[in-house]
C-alpha cells in the first residue's frame, strides 16, 4: 500500500482528499484541532501546528517512525491574512508566511530522507497570480510557495516531482474562518471601511458560491495518478481568468483591478 501525507486534513480540500485517498492507500493526516478528526479506515492522524517549528519537526519524526517511504505529500494547510498594506501588522504578515510557506518548506525538508522518487502536490491558489488587493499577504505567501518549490523541483537529486494546484474560489470553511481571523482589522480600519465591508461580504458569499470542494478534490486525485503530470494546474474559470490577466503589463492590470474594485465597492 502506498503512503500518503495530507496536511490541513480536517476541513475543506484536505478533508475530501483524505476520504478519497483512504479508499486505496495508507494516509497520514495532519490536524491541529482534535475535535475535527473523523475516524476513517487506513487513516492515521498526527498533530502539527504550522506556526511552531518544534511541532513541525516532531510531526516529521513521527512519520519517519511509521514508514521508510512516502509516495505522495499533499500540502493543503493554510490561512488568509487580510488588510491594507499601510496598516497591517507585520507580525500578522509573518504568521501568514509561517503557515502558508515556511511550514511547508520545513516539513518537506524533514521528510526528505523518506521521499526518494516521490511527488509533492502543493495547494496554491489563483491568488498566486498576485492581483488581489487587501489580501496581499495571502497572495505573496502563495506566490512564494510556488517559487520555492519550483526551484526545489529543479534542484533536488531525489527525483521528487512537484505539482502546484491553483484553484479559484472554492466553497470551503476557509472563508468564514478568514472573516473571523481578520475581524479586528475589518472592523477597525479607518479610511477603508467600505473596502473592508466589501471584502467581508464577498468572503461570506464565497462560502456559498464557488467550485464544489468534492469536484476540486477529485481533480487533484486524478492529477496525482497521472504518469506525466504537468508542473502547474489552474482549476476553475475565475482562476483561468486571473492567470490570463497576469500576463498583462502591470500598469494596465493595476488600472483594471482598481476600476473593478471601485465599482464593486460603491455598487
Amino acid at each position: 500500500m502506498k503512503n500518503i501525507i495530507i496536511t490541513g486534513s480536517t476541513s475543506g480540500i484536505g478533508k475530501e482528499l483524505v476520504k478519497l485517498f483512504a479508499k486505496n492507500y495508507k494516509v497520514y493526516a495532519a490536524y491541529r484541532n482534535k475535535n475535527l478528526i473523523e475516524a476513517l479506515e487506513n487513516v492515521e492522524y498526527f498533530y502539527m501546528d504550522m506556526t511552531n517549528k518544534k511541532s513541525i519537526i516532531e510531526a516529521a519524526n513521527f512519520i519517519k517512525s511509521k514508514t521508510d517511504k512516502i509516495d505522495l505529500l499533499i500540502n493543503v494547510a493554510g490561512c488568509v491574512i487580510a488588510g491594507p498594506v499601510e496598516t497591517i501588522n507585520t507580525d500578522n504578515i509573518r504568521e501568514q508566511f509561517e503557515v502558508n510557506t515556511f511550514s511547508h518548506i520545513e516539513f518537506t525538508q524533514n521528510l526528505l530522507p523518506i521521499m526518494e522518487n516521490s511527488t509533492i502536490i502543493n495547494i496554491s491558489s489563483m491568488a498566486s497570480f498576485g492581483q488581489f488587493p487587501f489580501i496581499s499577504p495571502y497572495c505573496a505567501s502563495k506566490r512564494a510557495l510556488d517559487i520555492f518549490f519550483n526551484a526545489f523541483s529543479i534542484e533536488n537529486h531525489k527525483n521528487i516531482k512537484v505539482i502546484s494546484i491553483k484553484p479559484g474560489v472554492i466553497v470551503t470553511p476557509l472563508w468564514s474562518k478568514s472573516v473571523d481571523k481578520n475581524a479586528n482589522i475589518i472592523n477597525n480600519c479607518t479610511g477603508y471601511e467600505k473596502e473592508m465591508n466589501f471584502m467581508k461580504q464577498n468572503a461570506l458569499k464565497n462560502q456559498e458560491k464557488g467550485l464544489k470542494v468534492e469536484n476540486v478534490a477529485n481533480k487533484i486525485y486524478k492529477i496525482a495518478h497521472k504518469k506525466n503530470p504537468k508542473t502547474s494546474y489552474t482549476i476553475g474559470f475565475d482562476a483561468k481568468i486571473a492567470e490570463l490577466l497576469s500576463l498583462l503589463p502591470q500598469d494596465l492590470l493595476n488600472k483594471i483591478v482598481k476600476l473593478g474594485l471601485n465599482y464593486r465597492v460603491n455598487h
